[in-house]
């Protein structure tokens, strides 16, 4: 959000929206860290203090959030004759309404869902925290889920927001798959590192026979806490072998942890069953 032209992306998201008969689900965030210092300043976005753009992301992303809600942006011009309307203030148009209920922020610390669900925004927590306390990286993330809705709750919110968590999970069920996977699941476990000046925690990779990957994900106190479940997936292996793998996911893994398929929309797809 630092770098958006913010009235022409509320102008794009709502005929999306519209476009798609509701369907749409936008993931917004501040960005990832770059190598370009300050380089929404370059692009024309300036005001901010904060190195890493923090600020001018939320202040993008509240005047977005007036647009897409309807909230007037600009005055009538009456200057050529024109009459004055039911109201001197314009909208963006066109307008979607309901739209920012189909809008995910990417928070990466417990802090900012907190800030997300006072937004009114779904929350998008990915496979790395900007936070590091000691504790594994899913119980971290599912404190970040909690205290997410605590936030929901308390703001009063008339609607129930959703929560994904990402995960890389390879189900091996080839000798393809082994060749490609296998050393991603030895041993692997959760790493502390640096991103963006932050210590931070980074999950782990699941890749291993299906009954394995159940019984191990069975165990992510996270994955549970969430509602939606969003695969990373090597892109450069190629859209077949991407299918490839969301289909042995789909067909040999997300069963036994409770997903059944959801075919009553028009998008097929895997609800968890309570």
């Amino acid at each position: 959000m630092r770098y958006e032209n913010l009235l022409y992306l509320a102008e794009e998201v709502a005929a999306l929206d519209l476009l798609t008969d509701q369907r749409i689900a936008i993931g917004i965030s501040r960005g990832s860290p770059e190598q370009a210092l300050r380089g929404w300043e370059t692009f024309g976005y300036t005001g901010g203090v904060d190195p890493r753009g923090v600020d001018v992301a939320r202040a993008h992303t509240a005047q977005f959030l007036d647009a897409v809600r309807g909230v007037p942006q600009a005055d009538l011009d009456t200057s050529g004759g024109m009459a004055p309307g039911a109201s001197s203030r314009l909208r963006i148009e066109p307008h979607a309404p309901g739209v920012d209920r189909r809008l995910w922020w990417g928070a990466g610390s417990r802090e900012t869902a907190e800030w997300t669900a006072r937004q009114g925004l779904n929350l998008m927590s990915s496979t790395l925290l900007t936070e590091a306390t000691g504790e594994g990286f899913s119980h971290l993330q599912a404190e970040q889920i909690r205290r997410y809705r605590e936030a929901w709750k308390e703001a009063g919110h008339d609607w129930t927001p959703r929560v994904s968590v990402s995960r890389s999970i390879f189900p091996i069920v080839s000798e393809v798959d082994r060749k490609f996977f296998a050393l991603r699941g030895e041993d692997s476990h959760d790493q502390i590192g640096v991103i963006d000046g932050l210590q931070s925690t980074f999950g782990r990779t699941y890749a291993a026979e299906p009954d394995v990957l159940v019984e191990q994900l069975a165990r992510d106190e996270a994955l549970h806490a969430a509602d939606t479940l969003m695969l990373t997936i090597p892109s450069q292996l190629g859209v077949d072998f991407n299918l490839h793998i969301l289909q042995a996911f789909a067909e040999h893994v997300a069963p036994a942890l409770g997903w059944q398929p959801n075919t009553a929309g028009p998008v097929t797809g895997y609800s968890l069953e309570a």
